[in-house]
């Protein structure tokens, strides 16, 4: 049983990994001027599995605990290899405004999934309502910058959707599988694991060259995807995960693409903070205030 409510402090740490995962936007943004993203991918999930193995074992921890949870974690890297593939390769067809406003189509994923394959986590009227406040708060920030569609864009935007269909899946699979058989740095392992051959496999396929550089900014960039991001935030995210209802969780990674907004645009590039960007913070704000309601019962 887990709760179904979300306390204060768990609130301000999935804000935390919103921001992280929001900075991680820019950081990418760095990097790719000298790595390939596919590449990128592969290495930052190469590179956290190394160090996730590293504190398992000193920690004591069976890396494969056995054969059929082993087998559910081949799924998991398996399904995060296959989202992030979709999303670097959809990108070459549809704009990135496009690509980040389907991809954070999760959480509606999330909350359908939850409702028909994990006990009590029901879809409700609060609920549904706070997804579409939050995702018009989203939306909010691309409006203007999704450009028309076309028959190339078109299947940009079909990848984008379904991998945001399997960043849910990932999260309803844990949940449903891992969740009380595994501890949620195993989670996170098999994640990372299972990905990186995937990932580096594609990349070695499909682009050239690899690295055209590695100045000091890549060097920064590259430890904050593999350190930050895959280790130390993908760990909180999976102990969270472990705790609280995924549509709850799902939900407030709306805030990841406002933050990133804020971090890419504001702070890098020097941009003023618009109305757009005030307006989408409240609607999200909002909706995530709905997702968290529970009227008592009656």
């Amino acid at each position: 049983m887990y709760k179904a409510q979300l306390r204060w402090q768990t609130v301000f740490i999935l804000l935390a990994l919103a921001m992280t995962w929001g900075a991680n936007m820019a950081f990418i943004k760095f990097a790719a001027r000298e790595v390939a993203p596919l590449f990128m991918a592969g290495l930052r999930s190469l590179v956290a599995t190394v160090f996730i193995f590293l504190y398992m074992r000193w920690r004591g921890i069976p890396v494969f605990p056995s054969a059929v949870i082993t087998g559910h974690g081949a799924v998991v890297g398996m399904l995060f290899a296959a989202e992030f593939a979709l999303i670097y390769v959809g990108l070459q067809y549809t704009l990135a405004s496009r690509t980040y406003l389907l991809v954070y189509t999760a959480p509606f994923f999330a909350a359908l999934g939850a409702h028909f394959f994990l006990k009590d986590d029901r879809l409700n009227w609060w609920k549904g309502t706070g997804l579409v406040v939050a995702f018009a708060g989203v939306a909010l920030l691309f409006v203007r910058k999704l450009g028309p569609s076309t028959s190339g864009s078109l299947k940009g935007d079909f990848m984008a959707l379904v991998a945001g269909a399997l960043w849910a899946a990932t999260t309803l699979y844990i949940k449903r599988y891992l969740t009380g058989q595994t501890r949620p740095l195993q989670a996170v392992f098999f994640q990372l694991f299972f990905s990186f051959p995937l990932l580096l496999g594609l990349s070695f396929l499909t682009e050239s060259p690899l690295m055209s550089g590695f100045s000091m900014l890549t060097g920064i960039s590259l430890f904050y995807q593999c350190i930050i991001v895959a280790f130390l935030s993908y760990l909180v995210w999976f102990v969270l995960v472990s705790r609280y209802p995924v549509s709850i969780m799902h939900a407030f990674s709306f805030f990841t693409p406002v933050f990133g907004v804020f971090f890419s645009g504001i702070l890098i590039l020097g941009e003023t903070i618009g109305s757009n960007l005030i307006m989408a913070l409240i609607l999200v704000s909002l909706g995530m205030l709905l997702v968290n309601y529970h009227p008592a019962a009656k």
